[in-house]
């Protein structure tokens, strides 16, 4: 089969990709989401380079790389076209956008009956501070965003007020999470095709346990509920493979903190000795258009 991986950059994922395709008789080419050109008219397609992306067997979105507003509905309207046109993408663009999107992310746990944080989002700083006395402790958040970066903890009223006035400024979004108190340990769980492939266990001193934020990573087995739900949040989401946070609360409550649709899996190989890419490839391959 050939199989277009559309990416930011090659690197070690890709790579790894790469390698799994060739191990099992396919032929995977990385693609940058910059080359792409969408053609409408006597001769309707779409491209990259050279490569006519509606002759591929799959495509794969390793990544949607940041960029201006248009240019990220652009990428995500040219997965949409390829879906549309009969090529197999995985993830699909619709549970793509439900992931980086944490807000709806957060709204299909809650209407699919999963636990997921309290949660506040509103486009004021006026209802956020307000939201903030409210819960009295608050993990703050990018609606978009990956790996921890641009996440602050707020606990006092000095804190909320520079933390909401510059969210003001930058004419952002506030993503307000009420802190669920834990031991600093919390899981990712990798989901592939309605089954949890394998978890590890993050652990770090302070309230954040993202591997990207010097956390560190142990191979973990999840009770049969947890892998349950790692698997119905995938499943809310729509992802046929995924990253899925869980937290287990200081009152035994495991929280569904974040679904992941265009996961790394760096750590979780590291750790596991997993064969991810093999496993991702074996799947988009032999699932049907």
């Amino acid at each position: 089969m050939r199989i277009a991986v559309l990416a930011a950059r090659t690197g070690w994922h890709t790579q790894e990709l790469e390698k799994a395709a060739a191990d099992r008789g396919h032929h995977a080419v990385v693609l940058p989401y910059e080359g792409l050109v969408a053609s409408i008219g006597p001769a309707p397609g779409l491209r990259s380079r050279t490569i006519e992306l509606d002759g591929v067997d799959a495509v794969l979105a390793r990544i949607i790389p940041s960029g201006s507003l248009e240019q990220i509905i652009f990428r995500v309207d040219a997965l949409h076209r390829l879906e549309d046109r009969g090529v197999r993408v995985m993830n699909s663009p619709r549970a793509i956008e439900r992931t980086v999107d944490k807000f709806w992310t957060s709204a299909l746990l809650e209407q699919c009956g999963i636990p997921t944080p309290e949660t506040i989002v509103c486009d004021n700083a006026e209802e956020a501070t307000a939201a903030f006395r409210a819960f009295g402790d608050v993990i703050v958040k990018p609606l978009f965003g990956s790996m921890g970066l641009g996440m602050v903890r707020v606990q006092d009223e000095e804190m909320a007020f520079r933390v909401f006035r510059t969210i003001e400024q930058i004419r952002g979004v506030f993503y307000l999470q009420r802190t669920i108190e834990h031991d600093g340990v919390d899981v990712r769980a990798f989901v592939v095709g309605g089954r949890v492939l394998g978890a590890i266990e993050r652990r770090a001193p302070g309230w954040r346990t993202n591997l990207a934020r010097g956390g560190s990573a142990r191979a973990t087995t999840l009770s049969e509920p947890m892998s349950t739900l790692a698997v119905r949040a995938a499943a809310a989401v729509g992802a046929e493979y995924a990253g899925v946070d869980l937290l287990t609360a200081s009152d035994g409550t495991v929280y569904v903190l974040e679904v992941n649709g265009i996961p790394g899996w760096k750590g979780l190989q590291e750790a596991t000795g997993l064969d991810v890419a093999g496993t991702l490839v074996d799947y988009l391959t032999h699932q049907p258009r």
